[in-house]
């Protein structure tokens, strides 16, 4: 397969490329990143003898067009997609999220390939603390913030264009990923890289907000699954059924690196900070046969530890400047 994959050289479209190039040796392979802060080329080094990468914006038409036109499939990833910047300044989240998938749908319509968007479970808003219920493929979309807002813009609209235009496109909506090259800025690696480098953990509010975690290679096999198997025109929800609240992760992660459960600092809670996630990954499990391989949570938490305790060259560069704005908004 000659395969395009937008946002690459970022956290899940970089593991994507990884699970490819390990498991489909087959596909060629083609990058397209901006390369912004989020993305790097160090998180693509060690397949870069096997892909292609495209230093470009996601919303510069030219170039998608002729990178979609030299593919048989399209995986777009590239988005903006951390609330806390979101929040401070949206704008970006609508030029990648908006205009991006706009300018990606585009050039797969023009095409005619086929496409699978990424999304977030964060389109559906949040759920009680105190209930049972799941989000599904029907579950209204109902977002929370800037970010989320924009996502949900960018599903939207390509469910207008397959029904429009007819564009063979798939979506997914995943929960909350971990693993390996996720950014300093996001919660698991924040706090381990803290604990690592000598400084306080820290916790949103009380730590009650309650996500559906999933390591990030379950989700690219999920992903994957979808591309191959998946029914052009439907969503599919991604999640490995791992609900916990945000303190009970980071007294995980504390556990793990022989801290004491109460060592960590209470910071100011994040502006309309959603509840609760969680996903009834129901119908990729049955119709298409998907299974999380990483369930184990402590498992797969400790052996994330390990890799940015092994990787420090990867993200010591860019803790200082993540701590310095966190410190600004008093987090």
């Amino acid at each position: 397969m000659r395969l395009l994959v937008t946002g690459g050289a970022g956290f899940i479209g970089a593991n994507f490329v990884h699970m490819c190039v390990r498991d489909h040796p087959q596909d060629e392979i083609t990058v397209l990143d901006s390369l912004s802060y989020a993305g790097s080329r160090e998180s693509l080094a060690p397949v870069a003898d096997a892909i292609t990468l495209v230093q470009g914006d996601v919303a510069d038409a030219g170039v998608v067009d002729e990178l979609v036109a030299g593919s048989d499939a399209v995986v777009h990833f590239a988005a903006e997609t951390h609330v806390d910047n979101a929040l401070a300044n949206p704008k970006p989240f609508l030029h990648s999220n908006v205009i991006g998938t706009y300018t990606v749908l585009e050039a797969v319509r023009h095409h005619d390939v086929r496409l699978h968007h990424i999304s977030t479970d964060e389109v559906y808003g949040d759920l009680p603390l105190d209930t049972d219920d799941r989000f599904t493929e029907s579950t209204p979309y109902n977002p929370s913030s800037p970010y989320s807002s924009t996502k949900a813009a960018s599903d939207l609209l390509v469910r207008a264009w397959v029904r429009s235009f007819g564009v063979r496109a798939t979506i997914s909506n995943c929960s909350n990923n971990y693993g390996p090259y996720q950014h300093v800025e996001k919660f698991i690696p924040r706090q381990i890289t803290n604990i690592l480098t000598g400084r306080t953990p820290k916790l949103y509010g009380a730590g009650a907000n309650v996500r559906d975690w999933i390591h990030v290679e379950d989700h690219n096999t999920a992903a994957r699954a979808i591309l191959e198997r998946g029914e052009p025109g439907r969503t599919y929800l991604i999640g490995a059924s791992n609900e916990r609240t945000n303190l009970a992760v980071l007294q995980s992660i504390l556990a793990a690196m022989g801290r004491e459960p109460t060592d960590f600092e209470h910071v100011t809670d994040r502006a309309g900070h959603d509840l609760r996630y969680a996903i009834d990954p129901s119908a990729i499990r049955d119709e298409l046969g998907w299974r999380p391989a990483h369930a184990d949570f402590p498992a797969a938490l400790s052996a994330t530890i390990d890799w940015y305790r092994d990787n420090e060259a990867w993200w010591a560069p860019l803790k200082d400047a993540v701590e310095d704005e966190y410190r600004k908004r008093g987090q």
